[in-house]
C-alpha cells in the first residue's frame, strides 16, 4: 500500500504507466471515493525543473467537462515525490473501448459523435487557454458513463502539454509515433537530424488520425508488417500522401503504396456522417502546415456537423436507408437536395410516407416541420422512377476472418480469437441491418399499397357517383317523352347529346370495372405482404449469431487470460486446444447462418421487392390513367349537360311564344291533338331544364374530386 495525506492506493490497482509515471486506482481517506493517483517515478525528475511542473501547471488552469479534473498535488509519505490527485473514469479509454472486439471495425455511429463532440469540445478549451497537449491519441482519451448511462470522454495524460499560442513554435519532440505528425516521426522515430519548429496544428494531425481510427477500427497508415516494424516506409507514406487521400497502406512486401480517399466500406458510418466527415480528415491530415487547416477552421467544420440533426430517410427503391444530416433553420429544400446527393433521387420525383401516412414537404418550409424520425421509424421515400433495388452494399465478414496457427501459441491464438470474434460481431451488425431493411421494405410496400388503395375507393366512388347521375338522368320518361315532341332541330342536338351521355357512361362503367379490379390486384399484394412480414418476425437468424458470439466470447475471455502466462500445462495445453477447435466450430456456424439464413435471404427480399416494386408502379400509373378517363368523361358530360340546358331553355322559350300566338289567333276546329298541349311542353322542359342544371353541377363537383384524386393517384406528395 501506498499513500499521500488524503488518499491510499495498492500499486496492484495499476490503470497505465508511461515512461515518467504510473497511474493507481485510489480512494479518499475521508469519503472513499474513487480516485486516480499519478505517480512519478524517478526518472521523471531527471527532467528539467520547468518540464516537472508543467503538468500541474497546464492542469490547475483547465476546467472544462471533457478534460480529466485535477483535484489536488499531493506528497507521498516522507518524501518529495510528486503524486497528481485525478477524476477517475472507471470505463477505461477510448483505446480500450477501440480494443473490444465489439468494435474492431470502428464505433457505431451514435458512439463516434459522443466521441467527436467531447473530443472537440476539449481541444477547444485548449486552445481558448493556449495549450498544445501534443500527445493526443485513444490512450489518452478516457471514457466515462454518465448519470444516465452515456458516454462521456476526457482528455487526459497533459505530461507532454505546454501553453503555446497559434503563432509560437515549438522544438521538442514528444507524442507516440502512430499519432505523431510526419516531421516529429522523421526526427523522434527515424532519429533524422532536422532544425524543424512544430506549431500547434500538430495536435490536428494526432486528432486526424484518431478520429480515423475511433471511425474504423484501425489506422489510416500502414506499412507491410505494421507501423513498428517498418518504421521508414511508415514515414514515406505519411509524407507521400496525395492531397486528399485520408489513409495509405502497403499490402505486400516491397509493394506500391495504395491510397483511400473515403473510408472502407466495413466503416460503420452512415454515409450522410462520412461525407460530412471525410473532407475534414483529409484537410487536417496534411504534411506541409500551410495547407494544412488551422484550429479556427477545423472548430467550425467539426461544430457544423454537431450542429445538424438527423433525418432517416429509408428509399424505397434503392431498399437502403439513409441518415441525413441537415441544419434546424435549413429549408425543406435544401433537405431535398441532399436527399438527392444520397439517393440520386431529384426534388420533383421524391414522395415521402410517415408512419402510414402521407407527408407533404413544403420546399419552403423550415426543416423543422420534418417529423421526428429514427431508425426504426423513418421517412420513406417513394420514388416515381422504377429502378431495380440494389440493396445495401457490404462486405463479408468472412473475408475478415484470421485462421488459427496449428502449433499452440498463446499469443498468436488470443489475436486470432479476437479477429476472428471481431468479424462475429460485424456479422451481427450486419444482420441486423439487412433485417432491418427487409422490415422496411414490406412495411413501406404496405403503405403505399394502402395510399393506392384509398385513391381507388375514392375514385371509385367518385366514379359510381357519376355514373347513377348519368343513369338516372338518362332513363327518365321525361327525358326519353322527348322522342315523341315535333321534330324540332334543338330536338334533333339534344338527342344527340344524350347519345353522347349514354357513350360517356358506359365508359365510366367500364373504369368502375377497371378499378374494382385493381382492387383485388391490391388485396392480394396486401396479402402477401403480410405473409412476408410475418416471416421476417418469425425469423431467429440473430438470436443464433448471438449465442455463438456469447459461446465464443467466453472461449476468448479465456485466451485474453491464458496469454499473459508464461506456458501452460499438459492438461491445460490439451483444454485450450480443444477450445481451438470449438471456438472454429462456432464460428462456422455463425458465418453458415449470417450466409444463408441472412444473406441469402435479404437477396432473394430484394428480388421479390423488385417485382412488387415494379408492380405498385404500375398499378399506379394504371389508377392515375383511370382517374384522367374518369376526369375527361366528367368533363365532357359537364359540357354536354350545359348544352342541353341551353338547347332546353330555347325550346321553352319558343313554346311560350307559340303558346302565346295562339290564344290571340281564333280556336281551330275540335281536333283530336297529335302532340302534348303546349303548356304540358314548357312545364316538362322548365322540369328537365332544371335537372340538367342540377347534373350539371353534380358532374363539376364530382370532376374536382376526380382531378384531385388523379393527382394524387400520380404524385402522392408524401
Amino acid at each position: 500500500m501506498q499513500s499521500t495525506a488524503n488518499y491510499l492506493w495498492h500499486t496492484d490497482d495499476l490503470l497505465g504507466q508511461g515512461a515518467t509515471a504510473s497511474v493507481y486506482k485510489a480512494r479518499s481517506k475521508k469519503s472513499g471515493e474513487l480516485v486516480a493517483v499519478k505517480v512519478f517515478n524517478s526518472a521523471s525528475y531527471l527532467r528539467p525543473r520547468e518540464v516537472q511542473v508543467r503538468e500541474f501547471e497546464v492542469l490547475r488552469k483547465l476546467n472544462h467537462p471533457n478534460i480529466v479534473k485535477l483535484f489536488a498535488v499531493e506528497e507521498t509519505g516522507g518524501s518529495p515525490q510528486k503524486v497528481l490527485v485525478m477524476e477517475y473514469c472507471s470505463s477505461g479509454s477510448l483505446l480500450n473501448v477501440l480494443e473490444s472486439p465489439e468494435n474492431a471495425f470502428g464505433l457505431p455511429e451514435d458512439e463516434f459523435l459522443v466521441v467527436l463532440r467531447c473530443v472537440v469540445a476539449g481541444m477547444n478549451h485548449l486552445r481558448e487557454n493556449g495549450v498544445v497537449h501534443r500527445d493526443i491519441k485513444p490512450g489518452n482519451i478516457m471514457r466515462l458513463v454518465g448519470d444516465a448511462g452515456q458516454s462521456i470522454y476526457k482528455l487526459t495524460d497533459f505530461g507532454a502539454a505546454r501553453e503555446l499560442d497559434d503563432d509560437e513554435k515549438f522544438v521538442s519532440v514528444y507524442g507516440t509515433e502512430e499519432y505523431l505528425h510526419p516531421d516529429m516521426y522523421e526526427r523522434a522515430v527515424l532519429r533524422k537530424p532536422q532544425q524543424k519548429a512544430f506549431g500547434v496544428t500538430v495536435d490536428l494531425w494526432s486528432i486526424g488520425v484518431t478520429l480515423y481510427h475511433a471511425a474504423t477500427g484501425s489506422l489510416p497508415f500502414v506499412p507491410f508488417g505494421g507501423p513498428r516494424r517498418n518504421k521508414e516506409i511508415m514515414y514515406r507514406i505519411t509524407t507521400e500522401k496525395p492531397a486528399g487521400a485520408i489513409a495509405g497502406t502497403q499490402k505486400r512486401e516491397n509493394g506500391p503504396l495504395e491510397w483511400s480517399y473515403s473510408l472502407p466500406i466495413t466503416c460503420r458510418l452512415s454515409l450522410g456522417l462520412q461525407s460530412q466527415l471525410v473532407p475534414i480528415l483529409a484537410n487536417i491530415l496534411e504534411v506541409e502546415q500551410a495547407t494544412c487547416w488551422g484550429f479556427d477552421q477545423f472548430f467550425a467544420e467539426t461544430s457544423d456537423i454537431l450542429q445538424r440533426e438527423v433525418v432517416h430517410v429509408f428509399s424505397l427503391c434503392q431498399a437502403v436507408l439513409h441518415r441525413v444530416y441537415i441544419h434546424a433553420h435549413n429549408t425543406i429544400a435544401i433537405f431535398l437536395e441532399a436527399v438527392y446527393e444520397q439517393t440520386s433521387v431529384p426534388p420533383q420525383h421524391q414522395e415521402y410516407l410517415f408512419e402510414g401516412h402521407p407527408c407533404v414537404l413544403e420546399p419552403s418550409l423550415s426543416a423543422q416541420h420534418i417529423a421526428h424520425t429514427t431508425a426504426s421509424s423513418p421517412l420513406t421515400l417513394f420514388c416515381m422512377a422504377s429502378e431495380t433495388p440494389k440493396g445495401l452494399a457490404f462486405r463479408d465478414p468472412a473475408l475478415d476472418i484470421p485462421k488459427f496457427v496449428p502449433k499452440v501459441d498463446l499469443q498468436a491464438d488470443y489475436n486470432t480469437a479476437k479477429g476472428v470474434l471481431g468479424a462475429g460481431y460485424q456479422a451481427l451488425w450486419l444482420a441486423r441491418i439487412l433485417q432491418n431493411g427487409q422490415e422496411l421494405m414490406l412495411r413501406g410496400l404496405h403503405w403505399v399499397v394502402e395510399v393506392l388503395q384509398t385513391t381507388s375507393r375514392r375514385t371509385l366512388e367518385v366514379t359510381r357517383t357519376a355514373l347513377l347521375f348519368l343513369s338516372s338522368s338518362l332513363g327518365t320518361e321525361r327525358f326519353s317523352s322527348t322522342a315523341d315532341m315535333p321534330e324540332i332541330q334543338e330536338l334533333k342536338a339534344a338527342a344527340e347529346l344524350r347519345a353522347r351521355l349514354r357513350t360517356l357512361a358506359e365508359v365510366l362503367s367500364r373504369c368502375c370495372q377497371n378499378i374494382s379490379e385493381t382492387q383485388m390486384s391490391l388485396n392480394n399484394l396486401r396479402r402477401e405482404l403480410v405473409k412476408s412480414r410475418d416471416q421476417v418476425h418469425g425469423d431467429r437468424s440473430i438470436q443464433q449469431i448471438q449465442c455463438c458470439l456469447d459461446k465464443m466470447y467466453l472461449v476468448y475471455k479465456q485466451f485474453k487470460k491464458s496469454r499473459m502466462r508464461p506456458g501452460l500445462g499438459y492438461n491445460e495445453e490439451q483444454i485450450h486446444k480443444l477450445d481451438k477447435v470449438n471456438f472454429s466450430h462456432l464460428a462456422k456456424r455463425l458465418l453458415q447462418v449470417f450466409q444463408e439464413d441472412c444473406v441469402q435471404t435479404y437477396q432473394a427480399s430484394l428480388v421479390t421487392h423488385g417485382k412488387w416494386m415494379r408492380e405498385v408502379h404500375k398499378t399506379r400509373n394504371h389508377l392515375r390513367l383511370l382517374g384522367c378517363s374518369v376526369a375527361a368523361c366528367n368533363t365532357e358530360a359537364q359540357g354536354a349537360q350545359e348544352n342541353l340546358s341551353k338547347i332546353l331553355d330555347q325550346l321553352s322559350y319558343q313554346l311560350l311564344q307559340d303558346t302565346a300566338k295562339g290564344a290571340q289567333a281564333s280556336p281551330p276546329p275540335m281536333v283530336p291533338p297529335p302532340s302534348p298541349a303546349p303548356e304540358d311542353l314548357i312545364l316538362h322542359m322548365q322540369e328537365l331544364r332544371e335537372e340538367m342544371k342540377l347534373l350539371a353541377f353534380d358532374l363539376q363537383d364530382n370532376n374536382r374530386i376526380i382531378e384531385r384524386l388523379s393527382r394524387d393517384a400520380s404524385a402522392p406528395d408524401v
